[in-house]
């Protein structure tokens, strides 16, 4: 019996394909008909529609976000406290005033002699969960006024108006052993998130030897605090950026978001790679100072045909490159910490970089020719990454090791907004792979690796950790970062991004796709232009949904087509704090 069948069963089992007497035409894509004059739900649609709802709800965890599970059915209520206590997420009753979003109506009226209510402003959550949304349609429609997604039970009977406004349906029964089945799913979904969250937390706090050590002991630099390099002196500034060398490394294809090949090689726009724009930039430099910085990159085994390609039409300038051997890539780890401790794995992870180039003789070149320190750059990091103040500074005081950290998103800032800076402690740094080595301890750091000898990012960049802006680390991850630097947000110049100056927003839009934009193809297929977000701030599409040419959007968008249905945004439209979950809600206004 496959697996998909085992999955049925479990649904049969709890009578989730049983509706109701009356089914709403809307309703009818979910059902296989009627039996005894009761709807029958189709079981698959409904897996499929499950499946949306925790794909969405982990995604959510993983961001800290804040949920509330609202439920009016007693009968219920055991089985979402256990979840919620599970999950150790508090169980806000506070929904039960009429207008807890939007003040629609005063709680006042509610206080009584023996009653004591909190009038406090409450904070709206980033996703409600409903498991009886026929009885709560009010909460849908605050929600739905304040653009806040809603997961919900939704039977066949439910009516057009409120089933429109449910981001997420999951049609089934609403039996007590249906609601166990989702509140179960629920719960091992946000307990994955919450476990692979502290994985992560734990690796980056390992030490050398194991000891237990204060998290607060390495002190962060903010970039904001460094000098810069007088402009004027350009003799000054060629000097410093004499002394350096960008290394790229190109270990990582693009299978994660659909493109078959190193991700370096794919396409930004107007024919540019990743990797066109990091040559540009450095010949950008060397251009303006009369400098000679040269870019080494070093490409893993499968990787170095496709960079070959590229860099065949930068024949004429200072690139070399180096193959990592199959003997070293076999105990490669990425440098997002894919091992069992991604702490360590880092820096085995720069000895089996830096190995081919001692090997080759490159590196002792490089030192003949006075270079003193390496960029080394371990993603497609496009911002505006070559930067003398940094150099300086490190020059100035003899630094051998320098990481580039930026603070963490705080809890529950799900919606991009900006992060202040958080220097301490070590659990609120987020990695860029952006790293400053000085030439001469490289040799230092192969033969320690040769020895077996354990290391730590903690150990190895105790000396300095450099707190920097968003700015300075502008990935692609994923279609969403793709999307961010194909529309007109950003500027190309010389290799340099430079933000947009018509958009007074200092922050970046928070794009959110979900999995029917989740690979490159998608995106080129699903937008026959990228739309103008000058003045977006927030952008959410899950679903069927399609992009024409000439939109432009703004404010907060979301966009979530049901399951079996087609959203197409028709060419030249504007969309300003959209919630849109049909064709039909395109034409209205704004909210």
């Amino acid at each position: 019996m496959s697996f998909h069948s085992v999955l049925i069963q479990k649904l049969l089992s709890t009578n989730a394909h049983l509706g109701r007497h009356v089914t709403g035409h809307h309703f009818k894509i979910f059902t296989e008909g009627t039996r005894n004059s009761i709807s029958i739900i189709d079981s698959d649609k409904t897996l499929i529609c499950l499946r949306n709802a925790c794909n969405f709800i982990g995604h959510l965890a993983r961001a800290d976000a804040r949920f509330l599970f609202v439920n009016t059915n007693p009968i219920f209520d055991d089985i979402i406290t256990q979840m919620t206590q599970t999950v150790g997420i508090k169980n806000d009753t506070t929904w039960r005033l009429g207008g807890f979003l939007t003040n629609s109506s005063s709680p006042k009226k509610f206080k009584g002699r023996n009653k004591k209510l909190n009038l406090s402003a409450v904070q709206p959550p980033d996703c409600i969960v409903i498991f009886d949304a026929e009885k709560k349609s009010s909460v849908i429609k605050e929600a739905y006024r304040l653009h806040i997604p809603v997961v919900g039970l939704v039977d066949s009977s439910m009516p057009w108006d409120t089933f429109k406004k449910i981001s997420y349906p999951v049609p089934a029964n609403d039996s007590v052993e249906f609601v166990y089945l989702f509140c179960n799913l629920i719960t091992k979904t946000i307990l994955k998130e919450q476990k692979e969250c502290e994985s992560i937390e734990l690796r980056e706090e390992v030490q050398l030897d194991h000891k237990p050590v204060k998290k607060d002991t390495i002190s962060v630099f903010a970039y904001d605090n460094l000098q810069d390099v007088p402009e004027a002196d350009i003799s000054e500034t060629k000097q410093l950026l004499d002394k350096l060398v960008v290394l790229k490394y190109n270990g990582s294809p693009g299978t994660k978001i659909g493109f078959n090949g190193p991700k370096s090689v794919i396409e930004i726009g107007g024919g540019l790679t990743c990797l066109d724009l990091i040559v540009n930039q450095i010949e950008a430099f060397n251009a303006k100072y009369g400098c000679n910085i040269p870019l080494v990159m070093v490409n893993g085994i499968n990787m170095h045909d496709g960079i070959s390609k590229v860099l065949e039409k930068h024949s004429n300038k200072n690139i070399h490159s180096v193959i990592q051997s199959q003997l070293h890539v076999e105990d490669t780890r990425d440098s997002d910490g894919g091992g069992d401790n991604g702490d360590e794995n880092v820096s085995l992870h720069l000895a089996e970089i830096f190995l081919p180039l001692m090997q080759s003789g490159k590196l002792d070149v490089l030192l003949s020719q006075g270079k003193v320190y390496i960029l080394m750059l371990s993603s497609d990091n496009l911002a505006h990454v070559i930067d003398s103040k940094i150099l300086n500074h490190l020059v100035q005081n003899n630094i051998d090791y320098c990481l580039e950290v930026m603070p963490k998103p705080s809890k529950g800032n799900f919606q991009g907004k900006e992060d202040t800076q958080l220097l301490t402690p070590k659990k609120n740094w987020k990695f860029t792979d952006t790293m400053w080595m000085n030439i001469n301890s490289i040799a230092s750091l192969v033969a320690r690796r040769a020895n077996k000898e354990d290391l730590t990012i903690s150990k190895l960049f105790d000396q300095f950790t450099l707190s920097v802006p968003k700015s300075r680390y502008l990935p692609v991850e994923a279609t969403s970062d793709l999307f961010l630097l194909q529309a007109d947000l950003y500027n190309f110049t010389d290799g340099i991004l430079t933000r947009n100056p018509a958009r007074e927003n200092p922050a970046d839009p928070y794009i959110y796709f979900g999995p029917d934009l989740g690979d490159v193809n998608d995106l080129r297929m699903r937008f026959k232009s990228i739309p103008s977000i000058i003045e977006l701030d927030s952008l959410n599409v899950t679903g069927n949904v399609w992009f024409g040419t000439g939109i432009t959007l703004k404010g907060k968008v979301e966009i979530h087509a049901k399951p079996y249905m087609k959203i197409v945004i028709p060419d030249d439209t504007v969309l300003e704090n959209k919630f849109i979950t049909s064709q039909s809600d395109i034409g209205g206004g704004s909210l």
